[in-house]
């Protein structure tokens, strides 16, 4: 296919939309530690140290580097912190340590110059290397747009050659929260933007003869994430370029949180083959970092061993042949869906409760509890009252409670809608607020159904059954969908692309089981045995934040049901809803976008995070940003209702979205300026006692 054609299909961005298949990239070279081509996905992540403190960025080095990072970035914002690099790699080579270092630049060319004779590695932000971002409204005509570009490429220029001259690789890394004015003036804040300013700085480097690149697309939000970093690699597949890809979700936050998030974004691309490197970005230390990241792309270790013997024959790593992703694309997903927006999958409305434009609901698994005592909904989200005899619904409330064959013994609020095995369902004395589920065999034969809510149980591979074929359809049905399959998410999409094929808008729960002790299943289900509840509850939010993120981003499925047997409600229940919550399919807490924390930080950004978190998690629904320093600070901020960036020391700057409000204000009374600001715009509501 030539590349013209190319272009114009939507979904040409994998190799595979049913299969797991790595798309084979450029092999880059970066110290003794090669990036792309058949190399393992990389590991790596950023220091936080004042780079001008050489023993303390080199004993954090260290620890990254035993936590398991690969590459070790460093903030470089001037020339004397340029400079100190040189120092920092001598003390690090003197002890043992040969990771490559990564020098992190943001508006001073020159220090980028400097960094460039010292570490194996730079990376340049297209959108502020020499380009400018105030948030002006500019309009450009084609020779000024030109114009521009040409004095960009002046100034880069001399980098390309430093870089040429000592072996140095670059990543030339795009964020959505530091695209240009002039970009944004032509481009708008979207996913094509952040891949033409990419573009830009690429084809500069090629009308050069440097090609040892690798490329980012990072955001806050992991939906425009994905939808970039696909629309990247059509692009560049369009131009026949191949570079390998940096994965990274900015701002991700801490905890629970950061890593949801941040496997909502990564593991999407990972799923379809995509990304050399990973740097999951939390607002911890960081070398607590890597260990999410190796979670995160060992899950395709076996994958991509599978499939790369085949794949390697069809690519020419030097870029003379690039691989023409998508052979296998499922036709529906490709008329009706672009992966480079979002568009909810459209079905039916069920009882008035599920499907259409309702929120995607959640299941969870009751049917192993005490179900004797009502406080054991509290960990579902509904909490019991004994003195009152009542329940009072939490912001994590979940819709459906799968009973199996087990009854309770008292009386479940009237907002949690009860699931019961069809041949159980059958026996109830009073059906109200109870609905069957069925396997696909039994409600075909079913002489006894609802005219609510009838789930059915079925797999992708159902889809082309006699079976199905018998199927009656009407507005009560719905479909929970299922997989043992190793790359589940590609089957279970590969459902949704069948539906859209078949013209069925039956709104489906998408269901996930995860066994982390058993072992028995295959290694997309299980991470192996041994695991305590603490690296279980990780691998959880890791695994289905991916699994069920993926489909999610898309516009597929209008409800989630997670089966994780040794995990507790508590646990099962918060994953669902952070998932929910990450890929803004239904927001039901505060959420915070809060950047990593480096060299360039103002202040104690976990300190800081927590203490705002602590006054301000029952905001539900809010997004608060909390940025150490400009960088990225207002355009990260892009869609979030305020922010708490580093303005100098001790000094910070509030915004209301994108509007400064209060200027080097007090760190000591920040926080407390921080409420009087939301107070004032009438969305504050004192916390529940």
């Amino acid at each position: 296919m030539d590349a013209e054609a190319l272009k114009l299909l939507p979904g040409r961005y994998c190799n595979s939309l049913t299969d797991y298949s790595r798309f084979i990239t450029r092999e880059v070279t970066i110290g003794d530690v090669p990036m792309g081509g058949n190399n393992p996905i990389r590991i790596q992540s950023m220091t936080t140290t004042d780079t001008m403190d050489t023993m303390g960025t080199v004993a954090q080095s260290i620890r990254m580097i035993e936590a398991g990072c690969e590459y070790i970035r460093i903030t470089a914002p001037s020339i004397k912190e340029a400079q100190n690099l040189a120092n920092i790699k001598k003390e690090l080579r003197q002890r043992g340590y040969t990771a490559p270092l990564v020098a992190d630049i943001h508006f001073t060319p020159n220090a980028a110059e400097v960094a460039a004779r010292i570490v194996e590695k730079v990376r340049v932000n297209p959108g502020n290397y020499a380009d400018k971002k105030k948030f002006d409204i500019l309009e450009y005509t084609d020779a000024e747009y030109q114009g521009e570009l040409e004095r960009i490429n002046s100034k880069f220029t001399p980098l390309v050659n430093i870089c040429k001259e000592y072996g140095t690789a670059m990543r030339i890394g795009t964020n959505h929260g530091s695209l240009s004015d002039r970009i944004m003036s032509r481009y708008g804040d979207t996913p094509q933007g952040m891949v033409e300013s990419a573009m830009e700085f690429i084809r500069m480097c090629e009308a050069m003869n440097y090609y040892n690149l690798c490329i980012s697309m990072k955001s806050s939000n992991p939906q425009v994430m994905v939808q970039a970093y696909r629309l990247l690699v059509q692009t560049m597949v369009a131009e026949n370029m191949n570079y390998p890809l940096h994965l990274g979700v900015t701002e991700a936050g801490d905890g629970e949180d950061g890593r949801i998030k941040s496997a909502v974004g990564i593991g999407t691309l990972l799923e379809d083959g995509l990304g050399d490197t990973v740097r999951v970005s939390l607002t911890e230390e960081p070398e607590a970092e890597a260990p999410v990241a190796i979670a995160l792309v060992e899950r395709y270790s076996a994958r991509s061993k599978a499939a790369q013997e085949n794949q390697t024959s069809r690519i020419n790593n030097q870029n003379s042949e690039v691989l023409s992703p998508g052979e296998d694309l499922g036709e529906a997903f490709t008329t009706t869906h672009s992966p480079y927006e979002y568009k909810k999958r459209e079905t039916y409305e069920a009882n008035a409760f599920i499907g259409g434009h309702m929120v995607p609901r959640v299941v969870v698994d009751l049917s192993k509890e005490n179900l004797k005592d009502p406080a054991v909904l509290n960990a579902a989200g509904y909490l019991y009252s004994a003195m009152l005899d009542k329940y009072n619904m939490a912001d994590q409330s979940v819709d459906f409670a799968y009973m199996g064959d087990q009854l309770p013994s008292f009386n479940f609020p009237g907002n949690l809608k009860q699931l019961y095995n069809y041949n159980t369902w059958k026996t109830l004395a009073s059906k109200t607020n109870c609905h069957p589920l069925f396997t696909l065999q039994e409600y075909i034969n079913a002489d006894d159904r609802t005219s609510t809510l009838n789930l059915v149980r079925i797999t992708n591979a159902d889809l082309e059954t006699d079976l199905f074929g018998q199927i009656q359809l009407d507005k009560s049905l719905i479909f929970v969908l299922e997989t043992t399959k190793p790359h589940g998410m590609a089957d279970q999409r590969a459902f949704f692309f069948k539906m859209e094929e078949f013209g069925l808008d039956v709104p489906v729960i998408v269901k996930r089981t995860y066994d982390f002790v058993g072992n028995q299943d295959s290694e997309a289900l299980s991470p192996g045995e041994g695991l305590g509840e603490a690296e279980q509850t990780t691998f959880l939010q890791l695994y289905a934040a991916t699994d069920l993120g993926a489909l999610l981003v898309d516009g597929f499925g209008d409800g989630i049901w997670i089966d994780a047997p040794q995990l507790s409600t508590n646990v099962i229940t918060s994953t669902a809803f952070g998932i929910l919550q990450a890929t803004r399919s239904r927001i039901s807490k505060t959420e915070y976008i809060s950047c990593p924390s480096c060299g360039r930080t103002l202040f104690d950004l976990q300190e800081t995070t927590q203490m705002i978190r602590t006054r301000t998690s029952h905001l539900k629904g809010l997004k608060i940003a909390i940025m150490g320093c400009i960088v990225n600070g207002p355009g990260e901020m892009a869609d979030a209702d305020y922010g708490y960036v580093g303005a100098g020391p001790g000094k910070i700057t509030l915004y209301r979205g994108k509007e400064v409000v209060k200027k080097n204000v007090n760190t000591v009374i920040a926080v407390d300026e921080l409420i009087s600001i939301i107070q004032g715009d009438g969305n504050w509501v004192e916390p529940a006692i």
